[in-house]
């Protein structure tokens, strides 16, 4: 295996994936308005593995924006509306008896379910109870599913984005700290602005539709992914991006006063490895070969924001986690 970027089919790799995000971020915006940071963290989750999950009022996109991005790389793309009724096998699938019109011989078959896809979108995560919920993260964690004693790998490359609604909480079943730690980023998406809210309306209400062209494969994207695992890393950059997350822990000797006095929990190890990942994918997208301390500080809030929980001292100075990260970062 190649251990760094010199050589010269790595370097056209380099060059190729900056070109093809390009491409597809200029197919995306055909259809989908605003929200470039957004886009700008999918695809860095895509290309480093992760998964993603999304906060955002109803209305705001989301369905269409991951579908669009499934479209354009070439990719298949299911929806699973999550309910309160919803099992873990409609998720994964599950076997039936079959009987064989000739020889009258019964054997289970096994029925995939829409996990079985490249990009999966959990809509509204939080409605369905923790045992399916479970189904999906184990799917998300380990890229199989077990049936019956058997397993079944998923197809790769395998992207899993899962939307909640944070003004609707009635009824539903919140995400474990520990299951919201497989995810990568949790992105909160905005309202738009004035001007886009314009373009949206005059775009959605014609009968002229867009036309999207697939610019990358899924062998291409997998190419893409190995490249970013290759990327290398300098010590000062990982000691940065670890040091900062072992400031988040109340516990912790480096831990300024404001997070001893304000945070319950914070940061794990899983929170480094996602803030390298994500300057790597950040600085080849770029056209650069090694990211450096600004690409780990430009995806600091999206990698902490749903690792780091505020306790009641924060919030009755209304503090929130953002607010701790932003401090945090002040002070780096």
């Amino acid at each position: 295996m190649k251990e760094n970027l010199s050589l010269n089919d790595d370097v056209a790799v380099v060059h190729s994936l900056k070109e093809s995000v390009n491409k597809i971020k200029s197919e995306i915006a055909k259809v989908i308005v605003g929200q470039d940071d957004t886009i700008d963290h999918l695809l860095i989750s895509l290309l480093s593995r992760g998964h993603c999950l999304l906060v955002g009022v109803p209305g705001l996109a989301k369905t269409l924006l991951i579908k669009t991005l499934a479209n354009v790389i070439d990719l298949k793309f299911n929806r699973i509306q999550f309910t309160p009724d919803l099992m873990p096998s409609d998720i994964t699938g599950t076997e039936i008896i079959e009987e064989d019109p000739i020889t009258k011989k019964r054997e289970f078959r096994f029925i995939s379910g829409p996990i079985f896809a490249n990009v999966v979108l959990a809509d509204e995560i939080n409605r369905t109870p923790p045992k399916t919920q479970a189904a999906l993260l184990e799917a998300m964690q380990e890229h199989r599913v077990t049936i019956a004693g058997k397993s079944y790998l998923l197809d790769e490359p395998f992207f899993v984005l899962a939307t909640q609604n944070p003004i609707e909480q009635e009824g539903t079943y919140p995400l474990p700290e520990a299951q919201l730690d497989r995810f990568m980023f949790n992105l909160w998406l905005d309202y738009p602005s004035y001007n886009e809210e314009v373009e949206i309306v005059r775009s959605t209400t014609s009968q002229y539709q867009q036309q999207l062209n697939k610019v990358v494969s899924a062998e291409q994207l997998i190419v893409f992914q190995d490249l970013i695992r290759k990327v290398p890393v300098a010590d000062n950059v990982i000691e940065w991006a670890v040091k900062f997350v072992s400031k988040t822990r109340p516990n912790g000797e480096t831990a300024p006063k404001f997070v001893k006095d304000w945070v319950r929990w914070g940061a794990g190890p899983r929170a480094s490895q996602y803030l390298i990942l994500a300057a790597k994918s950040k600085a080849v997208i770029s056209g650069r070969f090694t990211p450096n301390i600004d690409d780990v500080k430009s995806v600091l809030i999206p990698v902490l924001r749903h690792r780091i929980i505020v306790n009641f001292n924060a919030e009755a100075e209304g503090m929130s986690t953002v607010s701790v990260i932003n401090k945090l970062i002040d002070e780096a």
